[in-house]
């Protein structure tokens, strides 16, 4: 019986030992994630180091107030990696996912002070900071670590539109009228380069998310 028992130890240690091998495995998919200039989304693959960074596209300065009614800008981020997203409050179709979505990686990165989130309100004269606050409360948002922001509808929309990229539709013209709605969450690093576009409403995409922060984690060491 005691050899009997040794054998099963032995066998439930193996199966342990190849699905921690697994896990890593898939955790370090890749080496470095490419860098992206344009709503074309077109990789770059680019070393860290390279000169052509020096006038890479980054995301500008900007100014906004988050659910708290503090300002908040890109030195805000200054030094860390984020996560950003455009929603309104009062969204009864996409929005309520992402957030969700939004939640699954504060809960990952919660006792992570390298990683922030940043979620732009496209409805910024609705969304006030009582309202962004409300908002907050209800659905679990750390204060300082996931940022709801609103401010001037014109500054949000061009960030989105021009910054991050956010839209899908390329080469569609757009005016200040036409509403900015999209899924997608947009990975930044700590040069506020862009380094990757995800589906914020895919539970998979939102995984390999997580796995490519920990990357960018990696690569800044």
């Amino acid at each position: 019986m005691k050899k009997y028992n040794l054998i099963i130890i032995a066998l439930i240690t193996l199966i342990v030992l190849s699905c921690k091998e697994q896990v890593e495995e898939k955790s370090s998919r890749v080496d470095g994630l490419p860098y992206y200039s344009d709503a074309s989304f077109t990789p770059h693959w680019l070393d860290s180091k390279s000169e052509a960074l020096s006038t890479f596209h980054k995301i500008p300065e900007f100014n906004l107030t988050n659910q708290d009614g503090q300002k908040v800008t890109e030195k805000t981020f200054e030094n860390k990696i984020y996560v950003t997203d455009f929603f309104f409050t009062s969204c009864p179709g996409i929005c309520p996912k992402m957030t969700e979505n939004m939640s699954v990686l504060q809960e990952a990165f919660k006792h992570d002070a390298e990683v922030l989130l940043l979620s732009h309100s496209v409805t910024p004269v609705k969304d006030s900071v009582s309202t962004l606050k409300h908002y907050a409360e209800g659905k679990g948002v750390i204060s300082n670590k996931w940022h709801l922001v609103t401010g001037d509808r014109k500054q949000i929309y061009d960030l989105g539109r021009q910054s991050y990229f956010v839209e899908e539709d390329l080469g569609g013209e757009k005016t200040d009228d036409d509403f900015l709605h999209t899924e997608n969450f947009v990975l930044i690093d700590k040069d506020k380069h862009i380094r990757g576009i995800y589906n914020g409403l895919n539970k998979t995409a939102v995984q390999q998310l997580i796995a490519d922060i920990k990357t960018l984690e990696i690569e800044d060491k």
